[in-house]
């Protein structure tokens, strides 16, 4: 990792301890163009108040981000959900609800004073289906395909190494699985420098993507099904925005196709001197024959 990414790592995290702190101790902070200043298009007020009110008010005063993720999951019973980036953790909590007991949902952040308030807000709230882990989003601390459904929240955007978080998040997901975040997307027009003229990295623009970048990152980790679907704007040229992905099912194997990888023909070691009948009825001419294949010598 060079320097320079370890510095913005490194500003980012302590960014973020800070809105922590700044929570802790009573007040309360949003992702939006200047630190802990409350902009309408970050924060808690993109949650229903229903929502709101069912969580601990740290984590609602915690909320960074530009979207509700949980609200597009579309999260079942039973599911086993993960946060990347899940900071006071209220992505987690609103899903740890929807997937009920039988399901469980994971919060990933690299912020000590982060996680510990996720957990504080956790007791409070009473969740028992869920679980913080410490840990960066370029290296999620968890199996492959052990995950249902990936969330995020404006953290994408953050990422020193977005297409080792596309990677990770695709290693996780279990076949069929889905990812659903909210994150910031800017036009194709614009350059990065034009980006970064819209507001700092950890103001959640200069480090964001465009829409067809998103698109080739996501595809590029083996993705499908990419939709990206700007909600609001944020600042000029850049969209607070659903994006919506799936990892493909393994295709089945076609019945009759399980024979050995040295087979064809019907036959295993076809065209060798170590060739044989697949099926030990047939000789290695006859099963050449029902097979169909062109390479008929013995």
């Amino acid at each position: 990792m060079s320097e320079q990414t370890t510095d913005l790592r490194e500003t980012v995290r302590r960014r973020y301890a800070a809105a922590a702190r700044d929570v802790t101790e009573g007040g309360s902070t949003c992702c939006g163009p200047q630190p802990f200043e409350v902009d309408e298009n970050f924060g808690s007020t993109l949650y229903a108040a229903e929502e709101r009110d069912i969580l601990p008010a740290e984590a609602v005063a915690a909320s960074l981000g530009c979207g509700n993720p949980t609200a597009v999951a579309e999260l079942r019973e039973g599911e086993r959900v993960l946060d990347l980036g899940s900071g006071g953790g209220i992505d987690v909590l609103l899903s740890a609800r929807r997937v009920g007991p039988a399901g469980k949902a994971y919060g990933l952040d690299m912020t000590e004073e982060m996680l510990a308030l996720a957990l504080a807000n956790a007791e409070k709230a009473g969740a028992t289906n869920v679980e913080f882990l410490k840990g960066t989003i370029e290296a999620v601390p968890l199996p492959a395909n052990t995950i249902d459904v990936v969330i995020s929240n404006c953290v994408i955007n953050l990422s020193v190494d977005k297409p080792a978080v596309f990677a990770e998040t695709f290693r996780v997901l279990r076949p069929g699985g889905r990812l659903g975040v909210s994150d910031v997307v800017a036009d194709d027009t614009l350059t990065p420098d034009q980006r970064a003229e819209r507001g700092d990295h950890v103001g959640c623009i200069a480090g964001a993507l465009s829409f067809a970048e998103y698109r080739a990152g996501l595809e590029a980790a083996g993705f499908t099904d990419v939709r990206i679907t700007p909600t609001h704007t944020v600042a000029d040229g850049m969209h607070s925005a659903i994006v919506r992905a799936t990892k493909p099912v393994a295709p089945e194997v076609p019945a009759g196709a399980a024979e050995s990888a040295d087979a064809c023909c019907g036959v295993d070691a076809c065209c060798t001197p170590a060739e044989s009948a697949a099926d030990a009825a047939l000789t290695v001419t006859e099963a050449k024959t029902a097979s169909g294949c062109g390479c008929r010598n013995a």
